[in-house]
């Protein structure tokens, strides 16, 4: 695997975030409903679009992914963001599953009067995103300012008929 400072790979990360997630037609690129992206056509736009990406760089971004945001279709022809989609061209089948006891939800303070106010809301994008754990929550909540964490009664919500779903990398 070739080597990339922690920039490039930081950057590479957003900007696939970016296009995978949000705005594929930035660079030129459509996504089919469950979110998959032809790989040499995003390459070749990207590249239109002034960005360097090359395949070795895109396997070290989806290999070294801590979050493993990426995955790579089963013939390795396509690249996927995993969750967090706000395009409406997406709409990836989860599989149910049934929550544990609590799972917890990390916002920044300045956003719990609204959540007081509404409950918790997908806002732009296709779901509420939960957390496993509070550490986790903690982190998501700080990326927006002082972390707020809040314990979700997920159990209690499925016996409710909620449904709850989990991307294949874990969020």
């Amino acid at each position: 695997m070739a080597k990339y400072n922690e920039k490039e790979l930081a950057d590479t990360s957003k900007f696939l975030s970016f296009v995978l997630r949000h705005k594929p037609e930035a660079i030129g690129i459509v996504l089919d409903r469950e979110g998959w992206a032809d790989i040499d056509k995003l390459i070749l736009c990207a590249q239109k679009a002034g960005k360097r990406l090359t395949r070795a760089l895109l396997d070290t971004v989806v290999a070294t992914s801590d979050k493993k945001r990426f995955s790579y279709s089963s013939d390795g022809r396509c690249i996927r963001a995993v969750q967090g989609h706000s395009t409406s061209q997406v709409a990836i089948s989860f599989a149910e599953k049934t929550p544990p006891q609590f799972l917890y939800h990390g916002t920044a303070s300045r956003f719990l009067d609204e959540i007081k106010k509404q409950g918790l809301i997908a806002g732009e994008r296709h779901y509420v995103h939960l957390s496993a754990d509070e550490a986790t929550a903690r982190k998501v909540g700080a990326r927006h300012g002082s972390p707020v964490i809040l314990t979700v009664k997920a159990q209690e919500m499925a016996k409710r008929g909620l449904p709850f779903w989990q991307a294949e990398n874990g969020v």
